[in-house]
């Protein structure tokens, strides 16, 4: 198929991978890129790792330059010219050059809006106070280290959870400032459940960094007589008054979709700009890419808003291969998301508990902490590692991983049998490279498919550690069957110690007429101990996770400010 010009409106992921993949698939096509700010192809995830210096050289966010782009792929590209209207019926934008103020109109056959979503920022009392800042362009990052520079700055308060927030307290951490982190939610990192981002909250607070979750701030305020900021003193709504020589807003994003919305085109229920499965809007000569579109969730199937880049960069391939032809759907996205914090690694992949909840979609989880390499190679460290997958059916529907080490590619392979359409099954004999440096015989991705087969099969019934308390004494007995000197180091109140060592020679200290609930650190031993007890004419539910779950459970419930 022959096309004249393709006008791209915003660059960075969707429309710089567009651009360039038109330009693969058509030497001929004259392609023009529109970009609002100065930077039109910059590494947008590295901002916060160039505050806290791990990215030393500022140059290096800096992914290609205009001209470069016009030198090796014949790109017209045009930074600070902001797209103010689209004409569709002479199809056509009308563009402002930011430099000179010159208004002119730029004719296209085809439009790509990649827009783009913009940080939230509230109509809070006092949000515009000098020394606020928002982290999501170069500009932003470049006036947060000048203020802190400058004014020897000593506090930070971040206000927001998300991957932002937690990465930009990490490197304000690195920076040496004293960070305080806010979250209007009762936890960082939304899309983890709470019992998994319990040990990431531990871990902030472990690198100094204070939490205080459960908590919305109410304004922004000067500094009282016996209060120092060089900002603000943000203020919370339970009147707690945080102090802080910077504060960086990373309440969000939305998407942008201003520019569509006033020509005309559809924005879908979840307020982002709505695109057909091959990302066309409700123009058919108009497409959209990136943050500014609602998604299909890829478990829930629902309209969704995910802001990622590797989305963004595929979303901007498919639409060129689109516009060429042939056509082919986009598969939508899973949210498959990684966060480095300090010494952990969290990662997710699917759906966690709250959207298939709210989706009404039936599922069941099993929980299991293995080493990400073979337990007797130097080094061995657990991940916590959670399945959520269908009891019906077995399909996967979201994996969750928190560990030192070994959780990006376990979510990675999680994210593939999602896309596949796999059972837990597939995933329990899925083949999966072994050395002991590397991993186990049985890898962790393999250990969590095989629990699920275990439940479906009916050889174990489990119980989840927020179920615990659900329990009747009289009628459950909660059993511990770790070694005494795993038990020293805390129990859970009321259980009954009987070494998994013991308790076959010891089952007459047991009451048949109760439910056993069984436990151990990580739940393997404990499902043995439900396989000997349900032979022995015993009732029994393993703690799935056992000891290592309910512990960061109860903790999160019991830690909120």
């Amino acid at each position: 198929m022959t096309v004249k010009k393709v006008v791209i409106v915003g660059g960075v992921a969707g429309g710089m991978s567009a651009a360039t993949r038109l330009r693969r698939r058509s030497e001929s096509t004259e392609i023009v890129v529109f970009d609002r700010g100065p930077y039109v192809s910059f590494a947008n995830c590295g901002l916060p790792y160039h505050l806290g210096g791990e990215i030393a050289d500022r140059s290096k966010l800096i992914v290609q330059s205009p001209e470069r782009l016009r030198a090796v792929f014949n790109l017209d590209v045009r930074p600070n010219s902001e797209v103010t209207a689209i004409d569709r019926a002479a199809r056509q934008v009308v563009v402002t050059d930011r430099n000179t103020g010159r208004v002119y109109r730029e004719d296209y056959e085809h439009l790509i809006l990649s827009p783009g979503a913009a940080p939230v920022v509230p109509p809070l009392p006092g949000i515009d106070r000098p020394g606020h800042f928002t982290l999501r362009t170069i500009p932003d990052m470049d006036g947060i280290l000048a203020w802190v520079r400058s004014r020897d700055a000593k506090t930070a308060c971040v206000v927001g959870g998300g991957y932002i927030g937690v990465e930009a307290a990490e490197q304000l951490q690195h920076l040496g400032l004293s960070v305080t982190l806010v979250e209007a939610l009762r936890q960082i990192l939304r899309p983890f459940d709470p019992e998994m981002v319990e040990p990431v909250h531990q871990e902030l607070r472990s690198h100094g960094v204070e939490l205080r979750l459960g908590h919305a701030v109410a304004g922004f305020e000067a500094a009282g007589e016996s209060e120092q900021t060089l900002a603000s003193v943000v203020t919370l709504k339970n009147g707690t008054r945080v102090p802080a020589d910077v504060v960086i807003l990373a309440l969000g994003v939305r998407p942008e979709t201003t520019l569509a919305a006033e020509s005309g085109l559809e924005i879908g229920p979840a307020r982002g700009i709505q695109v057909d499965e091959y990302l066309r809007t409700s123009d058919p000569h108009v497409w959209a890419v990136g943050d500014a579109i609602e998604v299909t969730h890829g478990v829930t199937k629902r309209p969704s808003l995910l802001a990622l880049a590797g989305p963004a960069n595929r979303q901007g391939r498919l639409v060129a291969d689109n516009i060429i032809g042939p056509k082919k759907a986009y598969p939508g996205t899973l949210g498959t998301a990684i966060v480095r914090v300090f010494g952990l690694t969290a990662a997710c992949t699917g759906a966690n508990e709250e959207l298939l909840r709210a989706a009404d979609i039936p599922f069941a989880a099993v929980h299991l902490h293995p080493n990400q390499h073979a337990g007797y190679f130097p080094g061995a460290k657990p991940i916590a590692l959670k399945l959520l997958y269908s009891p019906e059916s077995g399909a996967v529907l979201g994996a969750q991983a928190v560990g030192p080490d070994g959780a990006d590619k376990r979510i990675d392979v999680f994210a593939t049998a999602i896309r596949a359409g796999m059972t837990v099954d597939d995933v329990a004999d899925v083949e999966l490279c072994y050395a002991p440096p590397y991993g186990s015989a049985k890898d962790p991705v393999n250990l969590a498919g095989m629990a699920a087969q275990n439940t479906r099969a009916g050889l174990v019934e489990s119980v989840h550690w927020h179920e615990l308390t659900g329990f009747d004494p009289t009628e459950s007995l909660v059993l511990d069957v770790r070694d005494a000197k795993e038990r020293d180091g805390g129990a859970i109140p009321g259980s009954v110690h009987i070494p998994l060592g013991e308790l076959r020679h010891r089952l007459a200290e047991l009451p048949k007429d109760k439910l056993i609930l069984a436990h151990c650190a990580s739940g393997q031993r404990s499902y043995n101990a439900c396989r000997l007890l349900a032979q022995h004419g015993f009732r029994c539910r393993n703690l799935s996770g056992s000891y290592k779950t309910w512990t960061a459970g109860t903790s999160f419930q019991t830690t909120i400010d």
